[in-house]
């Protein structure tokens, strides 16, 4: 296996703090400290440098850092094509994804893998996307479900990670049951244009997904109320402070108060939700099965949702 005093570098040099390093790896602050200490002494390299109260990598330290990522690829893929040779499954897997693929997602894979493949120890992380990258780059876990446009790391340039796509998620509008447009089976933006909206703050994906959508119109939305969470913001619109934006693979409930309908028109808001694996795992029999897992039941849940909930 990979030295994991290597890991522990490859994961300083991507967030750049001992505390934080240790927080991702499970190791104490020492023992990262130690760690690194004791990696640069058995390499006589000198990949660290005091920079105020902390440490930084020097010119050669992330010289050596960016060559570890074909090393890490390479043995990736040994194991992925050592497991595929013969059938066999790792001992444990770990699982990560933001909360509505957490629980949409993420715990139906975990159900099933405990009945098909008992002896695997399974385990789940619920996570922001950026955390979900650094929590693979960590070896913390093996598989993350993000919206990709969420990870301020880049998964596309390919030097870490690979992602497979598992959909692309609408947006539908929820509104007040007593809206004027509660009955319409769908519903355009440009009908909502001065409605109060309630949507998250300026600095989330969601935002910046809504005001794309208006922009591209020519409308400016009148932004009334912000909540954080889905259910807050069912909340508000069942209290009739407005209407909102919601994906679809997340569950509306069973709130009575709300009605959810598809957006019609030339803007129609979604989000892309995409697996993650380091580069090179992506042919462990493990992971493979897992993904067709997920694809699957990432369709059948869009699918039935357009019925339960958009036409019921």
């Amino acid at each position: 296996m990979i030295d994991p005093r290597l890991i522990t570098l490859r994961v300083f040099s991507s967030v750049g703090t001992v505390a934080r390093t240790a927080e991702l790896t499970g190791y104490s602050p020492s023992a990262v400290s130690a760690q690194l200490r004791e990696l640069q002494r058995s390499l006589g390299i000198k990949l660290l440098i005091k920079d105020g109260r902390g440490i930084q990598l020097t010119v050669a330290g992330r010289h050596f850092v960016a060559g570890l990522d074909d090393i890490v690829t390479q043995w990736e893929q040994l194991r992925a094509s050592a497991l595929a040779s013969e059938g066999q499954l790792q001992a444990s897997f770990g699982l990560g994804g933001f909360s509505t693929a957490a629980a949409q997602l993420l715990a139906p894979l975990a159900e099933e893998l405990h009945t098909v493949r008992p002896h695997v120890q399974v385990q789940l992380m619920e996570a922001h996307p950026q955390r979900c990258l650094d929590l693979l780059l960590a070896e913390r876990i093996d598989l993350a479900v993000i919206v990709a446009s969420q990870a301020h790391g880049s998964i596309d340039a390919g030097a870490r990670f690979e992602q497979t796509v598992l959909l692309d998620d609408p947006l539908d509008v929820v509104l007040p049951a007593g809206h004027r447009l509660a009955l319409n089976q769908t519903v355009s933006l440009e009908e909502l244009a001065e409605d109060p909206w309630i949507t998250e703050n300026e600095q989330s994906v969601y935002r910046s997904l809504f005001v794309s959508a208006f922009t591209s119109l020519g409308v400016t939305p009148h932004i009334a109320h912000e909540a954080i969470e889905w259910e807050t913001m069912i909340a508000f619109i069942g209290a009739g402070l407005g209407v909102g934006l919601l994906p679809r693979l997340a569950t509306l409930g069973s709130v009575e108060t709300v009605v959810r309908r598809r957006i019609s028109g030339t803007a129609k808001p979604s989000r892309r939700i995409v697996a993650v694996t380091r580069k090179g795992g992506r042919g462990s029999p493990l992971i493979e099965e897992s993904l067709t897992f997920l694809q699957r039941t990432a369709e059948s849940i869009i699918s039935q949702r357009l019925t339960e909930e958009l036409d019921g």
